[in-house]
Protein backbone atom coordinates (compact mmCIF):
# COMPACT_ATOMS: atom_id res chain seq x y z
CA UNK A 1 0.00 0.00 0.00
CA UNK A 2 1.59 3.71 -0.83
CA UNK A 3 3.03 4.89 2.37
CA UNK A 4 1.69 1.92 4.90
CA UNK A 5 4.26 0.10 6.42
CA UNK A 6 3.64 -3.53 5.12
CA UNK A 7 2.20 -5.60 7.81
CA UNK A 8 1.25 -9.34 8.29
CA UNK A 9 -2.15 -10.62 9.94
CA UNK A 10 -1.72 -13.74 10.80
CA UNK A 11 -4.85 -15.48 11.88
CA UNK A 12 -4.30 -19.35 11.00
CA UNK A 13 -3.49 -20.16 14.83
CA UNK A 14 -3.51 -17.36 17.80
CA UNK A 15 -4.11 -13.55 16.18
CA UNK A 16 -0.86 -11.89 15.26
CA UNK A 17 0.31 -9.06 13.90
CA UNK A 18 3.80 -8.51 12.29
CA UNK A 19 5.53 -5.40 11.86
CA UNK A 20 9.17 -5.94 9.96
CA UNK A 21 8.99 -9.16 11.44
CA UNK A 22 8.25 -7.96 14.76
CA UNK A 23 5.29 -8.60 16.97
CA UNK A 24 2.97 -5.39 17.37
CA UNK A 25 1.59 -5.42 20.64
CA UNK A 26 -2.91 -4.88 20.35
CA UNK A 27 -3.31 -4.77 23.72
CA UNK A 28 -6.51 -6.93 25.71
CA UNK A 29 -9.13 -8.67 24.96
CA UNK A 30 -11.06 -6.46 23.46
CA UNK A 31 -8.96 -4.74 20.79
CA UNK A 32 -7.98 -8.18 19.99
CA UNK A 33 -11.64 -9.01 19.50
CA UNK A 34 -11.98 -5.51 17.33
CA UNK A 35 -9.18 -6.16 14.82
CA UNK A 36 -10.45 -9.74 14.54
CA UNK A 37 -13.69 -8.41 13.45
CA UNK A 38 -12.44 -5.55 10.57
CA UNK A 39 -9.65 -8.65 9.52
CA UNK A 40 -12.78 -11.00 8.28
CA UNK A 41 -14.21 -8.04 6.56
CA UNK A 42 -11.05 -6.17 5.54
CA UNK A 43 -11.01 -4.10 3.22
CA UNK A 44 -14.94 -3.72 3.68
CA UNK A 45 -16.60 -0.28 6.15
CA UNK A 46 -17.57 -2.22 9.43
CA UNK A 47 -20.29 -0.03 11.05
CA UNK A 48 -19.69 0.84 14.81
CA UNK A 49 -23.04 -0.68 15.34
CA UNK A 50 -22.00 -3.84 14.62
CA UNK A 51 -18.17 -3.67 16.15
CA UNK A 52 -20.32 -2.94 19.32
CA UNK A 53 -22.58 -6.22 19.18
CA UNK A 54 -19.13 -8.03 18.89
CA UNK A 55 -17.78 -6.50 22.27
CA UNK A 56 -20.55 -6.51 24.14
CA UNK A 57 -23.41 -8.67 22.50
CA UNK A 58 -27.18 -7.48 23.83
CA UNK A 59 -25.60 -5.10 26.62
CA UNK A 60 -23.32 -2.53 25.61
CA UNK A 61 -22.27 0.17 28.30
CA UNK A 62 -23.77 3.80 28.22
CA UNK A 63 -20.02 4.74 26.90
CA UNK A 64 -19.70 1.74 24.06
CA UNK A 65 -18.98 3.89 21.38
CA UNK A 66 -16.53 5.77 22.83
CA UNK A 67 -15.07 2.99 24.41
CA UNK A 68 -14.95 1.54 20.63
CA UNK A 69 -13.16 4.75 19.55
CA UNK A 70 -10.57 4.43 22.07
CA UNK A 71 -10.05 1.03 20.75
CA UNK A 72 -9.30 1.72 17.48
CA UNK A 73 -7.14 4.37 18.20
CA UNK A 74 -4.84 2.25 20.21
CA UNK A 75 -4.81 -0.13 17.30
CA UNK A 76 -4.53 2.72 15.17
CA UNK A 77 -1.01 3.14 16.95
CA UNK A 78 -0.16 -0.08 16.91
CA UNK A 79 -0.56 -1.18 13.49
CA UNK A 80 0.72 2.30 11.97
CA UNK A 81 3.59 3.34 14.31
CA UNK A 82 4.63 5.82 12.29
CA UNK A 83 2.07 8.07 11.78
CA UNK A 84 2.50 11.30 12.77
CA UNK A 85 0.31 13.19 15.25
CA UNK A 86 -2.74 14.70 13.47
CA UNK A 87 -1.63 12.34 10.23
CA UNK A 88 -4.90 10.94 8.85
CA UNK A 89 -4.85 7.01 9.25
CA UNK A 90 -3.71 4.79 6.31
CA UNK A 91 -4.71 1.54 7.54
CA UNK A 92 -7.61 1.20 9.92
CA UNK A 93 -9.40 4.10 8.55
CA UNK A 94 -13.04 5.62 9.32
CA UNK A 95 -15.51 5.30 6.95
CA UNK A 96 -19.59 6.28 7.73
CA UNK A 97 -20.94 4.40 9.16
CA UNK A 98 -17.73 2.75 10.63
CA UNK A 99 -14.22 1.54 10.33
CA UNK A 100 -12.79 0.11 7.05
CA UNK A 101 -9.09 -1.89 7.40
CA UNK A 102 -6.75 -2.10 4.45
CA UNK A 103 -5.15 -5.14 4.32
CA UNK A 104 -3.36 -6.49 0.91
CA UNK A 105 -4.13 -10.10 -0.23
CA UNK A 106 -0.46 -10.97 0.68
CA UNK A 107 -0.52 -9.52 4.17
CA UNK A 108 -2.92 -11.67 5.45
CA UNK A 109 -1.91 -15.57 6.04
CA UNK A 110 -5.51 -17.07 5.52
CA UNK A 111 -5.38 -15.12 2.05
CA UNK A 112 -2.37 -16.47 1.27
CA UNK A 113 -3.21 -19.91 2.39
CA UNK A 114 -6.41 -19.90 0.01
CA UNK A 115 -4.10 -18.53 -3.31
CA UNK A 116 -1.68 -21.08 -3.00
CA UNK A 117 -4.22 -23.82 -2.35
CA UNK A 118 -5.69 -22.29 -5.48
CA UNK A 119 -2.50 -22.53 -7.32
CA UNK A 120 -1.94 -26.72 -6.21
CA UNK A 121 -5.03 -26.87 -7.87
CA UNK A 122 -4.40 -25.98 -10.39
CA UNK A 123 -1.77 -27.49 -10.79
CA UNK A 124 -2.55 -30.88 -10.10
CA UNK A 125 -5.46 -30.43 -12.74
CA UNK A 126 -2.58 -29.21 -15.32
CA UNK A 127 -0.68 -32.45 -13.92
CA UNK A 128 2.14 -30.78 -12.72
CA UNK A 129 1.58 -33.37 -9.15
CA UNK A 130 5.43 -32.24 -7.95
CA UNK A 131 4.17 -28.57 -8.26
CA UNK A 132 1.49 -29.17 -6.62
CA UNK A 133 2.42 -30.97 -3.48
CA UNK A 134 5.08 -28.20 -3.07
CA UNK A 135 2.38 -25.48 -2.79
CA UNK A 136 0.25 -27.52 -0.35
CA UNK A 137 3.06 -28.11 1.75
CA UNK A 138 3.95 -24.67 1.72
CA UNK A 139 0.28 -23.47 2.30
CA UNK A 140 0.41 -25.98 5.21
CA UNK A 141 3.89 -24.28 6.65
CA UNK A 142 1.65 -21.44 7.23
CA UNK A 143 -0.80 -22.69 10.02
CA UNK A 144 0.73 -22.30 13.57
CA UNK A 145 -2.75 -23.70 15.12
CA UNK A 146 -7.07 -23.34 14.67
CA UNK A 147 -7.48 -20.63 12.35
CA UNK A 148 -9.25 -17.71 14.26
CA UNK A 149 -8.70 -19.73 17.57
CA UNK A 150 -9.63 -17.12 20.59
CA UNK A 151 -12.30 -16.55 18.58
CA UNK A 152 -14.19 -19.11 17.89
CA UNK A 153 -17.56 -18.50 19.83
CA UNK A 154 -17.96 -15.44 18.03
CA UNK A 155 -20.81 -15.59 14.92
CA UNK A 156 -18.40 -13.79 12.94
CA UNK A 157 -15.31 -15.80 12.95
CA UNK A 158 -17.87 -19.05 13.02
CA UNK A 159 -18.76 -17.82 9.61
CA UNK A 160 -15.58 -16.73 8.15
CA UNK A 161 -14.48 -20.49 9.01
CA UNK A 162 -17.56 -22.16 7.08
CA UNK A 163 -17.83 -19.43 4.32
CA UNK A 164 -15.71 -19.54 1.22
CA UNK A 165 -14.18 -16.68 -0.37
CA UNK A 166 -15.54 -14.74 -2.49
CA UNK A 167 -13.40 -15.24 -5.85
CA UNK A 168 -14.10 -19.04 -5.16
CA UNK A 169 -17.92 -18.81 -5.74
Amino acid sequence: MNGVPEMQFLVLGPLEVLAEGRVVGLGGAKPRLVLAALLVHANEVVSADRLIDVLWAEAPPDSALTTLQKHISRLRMAIEPGRGPGAAAARLVTRPPGYLLRVEPTECDATRFERIVADAQRGAASGDLARATELLQAALGLWRGPAWAEFADEDFARARRRAPRRDDR
